[in-house]
């Protein structure tokens, strides 16, 4: 009987969490992972994302539940035998991600939710969602010059300056599994910060009179052209970057779905019950990565920062070719337009919109943005390609 009560009492979570020596960083953990709950419940930011995060990381510092282990992905590599023998529900979950099957269907649904019909009407916009790419590039050489991070770790972190959280996924579980839930987490955390972050980077590069400049309307597309566009986009990809096809392929069939006009029913699946699934998966499998020996460390302080920067210099980046945009065109481009380039869909879009409409109330911008953000996507994908046939 005594035995008994003996072991109940070694089984219960408070012996759990003051059994082990660094009970504390456990304490750190979970009190991250209730700052994100606030972000996601009270702020509402990003709260799809950020919500199944925090509980992921929540459940997954919880001493003693088992329901994830970094050792069978992170630390070291279990076969698949093994994990589905004596893995928790976390590590089960895990697997879309290791096998890199979640980000690509989140790009299904978002391709199936995206209109490239502004992109399609004004195919400069392109150039922006390039430009915007530039903190990508930026990021990856800080990173690497601190001294703290491999070339693949680098790539990983540079990849936050595209502001597409999938797209940071899939890069980091294939180059850096360790940084997972920092990176992660950084992604998306300033994904949310946009309407903070990009207004003043806004005023900052432009003039009043920039922003108030006004855009003629697009012209009209025809439905040829929004089936022809994700077929040739797809293509066009394939024969410059083979690495960005995976990424890119799946945006274009979702976008397809929508656009060909004969798959309804798939096209609203995968805009509704496929994304909201796989981004509870995708969450908080992403957060159970994030364990105390994971993220508390000197790295993941470089990787706040370094994150920040390559999402400022990314805006600065669009901001800036979209000025020289506006010169070329002889005042036709409303350089506001250039923040929009990375592919935070449609947030930093709406951005462009608020902030011109704040000069001119009778200006609007957002389907004018709705083409470079569009195009963002597509470049943090093509980034994403370029790391991987470099490091992978």
């Amino acid at each position: 009987m005594l035995e008994s009560v003996q072991n109940f009492l070694q089984s219960t979570g408070i012996y759990n969490w003051f059994s082990q020596g660094d009970w504390w960083k456990t304490l750190i953990m979970i009190a991250i992972s209730f700052a994100l709950f606030y972000l996601a419940i009270v702020r509402k930011y990003e709260p799809l994302l950020l919500l199944p995060i925090a509980m992921g990381m929540f459940l997954t510092n919880l001493p003693g539940t088992n329901l994830f282990h970094p050792d069978f992905f992170i630390t070291g590599e279990a076969s698949f035998g093994e994990i589905l023998s004596h893995g928790g529900l976390l590590d089960l979950l895990y697997l879309g991600v290791k096998l890199g099957i979640y980000p690509c269907l989140i790009f299904i649904g978002i391709g199936a939710m995206t209109d490239f019909t502004p992109l399609i009407a004004n195919p400069k916009s392109f150039l922006i969602g390039a430009g915007a790419q530039l903190g990508v590039f930026v990021a990856f050489s800080v990173a690497l010059m601190t001294g703290l991070f491999t070339p693949q770790e680098a790539a990983s972190i540079g990849i936050i300056g595209g502001a597409d959280g999938p797209t940071a996924i899939t890069v980091t579980k294939i180059l850096a599994p360790k940084l997972l839930g920092a990176i992660a987490i950084a992604a998306y955390s300033y994904m949310a910060l946009i309407p903070m972050i990009q207004p003043p980077l806004m005023k900052l590069l432009t003039t009043k009179k920039e922003r108030s400049i006004k855009m003629t309307t697009l012209r009209t597309v025809s439905k040829t052209e929004k089936i022809l566009f994700p077929i040739v986009v797809t293509l066009v990809v394939f024969l410059f970057v083979p690495e960005a096809v995976l990424l890119v392929g799946c945006l274009m069939f979702g976008n397809l779905l929508n656009v060909c006009g004969v798959t309804e029913r798939l096209s609203k699946t995968a805009q509704n019950e496929l994304m909201n699934i796989v981004t509870i998966f995708l969450g908080i499998s992403v957060g159970a990565t994030a364990t105390a020996e994971n993220f508390l460390s000197l790295q993941t302080i470089a990787i706040i920062f370094c994150g920040l920067a390559a999402f400022c210099v990314s805006s600065i980046g669009g901001l800036l070719t979209a000025k020289l945009m506006n010169v070329l065109t002889h005042g036709k481009i409303n350089p506001l337009l250039g923040s929009a380039g990375v592919s935070a869909v449609p947030m930093a879009a709406r951005v462009s919109q608020i902030q011109g409409q704040k000069e001119d109330p009778t200006n609007f911008l957002l389907m004018h943005a709705m083409g470079p953000n569009v195009a963002g996507v597509i470049g943090s994908a093509v980034a994403a390609g370029v790391f991987l046939s470099w490091f992978a």
